[in-house]
């Protein structure tokens, strides 16, 4: 019998691209994060351009059971349940996996510019369990994702959104991304998150988290976080 450790990321050769405030939910949550920057959280979730990053390469990807990281020098991070849309080479769907975009918001609310760093970085990208495909998910824009995360074998936070919340249509994100942009391998799209935890929460070292998108699974990964150090 598979235990979830012993499940591999469903990818190969594909770098994992993210969308950003695609969600009312993340515009806010940008938005008190980084009041320098928070002007420009409005106006990019309604601009025609949605804003996408580069968030990991194969070997910064956990799979199911492996351990994601919180940056040792960030004391605010959070996981980001996200639906993950499976491109091929011409940028066609083939399938859709769960995602989990951890990222360090302390570190991208002093300055939108240190969005890299926020965001990339080792086990920075969690996916799995599997990949569906479109016809097993017949419903993407009404598809329900739930977020639990455990301490100490209880649940410290947990929270639901559904896709149709998004502002975006997964085929504009995939255009734009495929706009003067080669992928022989493919890519996979992170289509951005609609579940911020309070901002008093931070992950620790030790959590669970476990992200369950209805119709394809739930991605469970361990917290590790090594010695914090002193921000500058």
């Amino acid at each position: 019998m598979l235990e979830p450790g012993d499940l591999l990321a469903p990818l190969d050769l594909q770098e994992v691209w993210g969308a950003g405030v695609t969600y009312e939910r993340s515009k806010v949550a940008r938005q008190e994060e980084s009041p320098q920057g928070g002007s420009f959280y409005d106006q990019v979730y309604t601009a025609d351009r949605p804003e996408l990053f580069m968030k990991a390469t194969p070997s910064r990807v956990s799979g199911p059971g492996a351990a994601l990281r919180v940056r040792r020098d960030s004391q605010w991070s959070v996981p980001e349940p996200e639906l993950a849309l499976v491109l091929t080479p011409d940028m066609r769907l083939a399938g859709y996996t769960v995602g989990n975009d951890m990222s360090a918001r302390d570190i991208e609310g002093r300055n939108p510019l240190y969005l890299p760093q926020a965001k990339v970085y080792d086990a920075c990208c969690g996916l799995g369990p599997c990949v569906v495909t479109p016809d097993e998910l017949p419903n993407p824009a009404q598809t329900l994702i739930r977020l639990v995360i455990e301490r100490d074998g209880a649940v410290v936070f947990a929270g639901e959104t559904s896709t149709s919340r998004l502002a975006r249509r997964f085929e504009d994100l995939a255009a734009w991304l495929g706009i003067d942009n080669v992928f022989p391998d493919g890519v996979i799209l992170l289509t951005g998150t609609g579940i911020v935890p309070p901002d008093d929460f931070s992950l620790r070292g030790g959590d669970r988290v476990a992200i369950t998108i209805h119709g394809i699974g739930t991605l469970e990964n361990p917290i590790e976080q090594a010695a914090t150090i002193a921000a500058s």
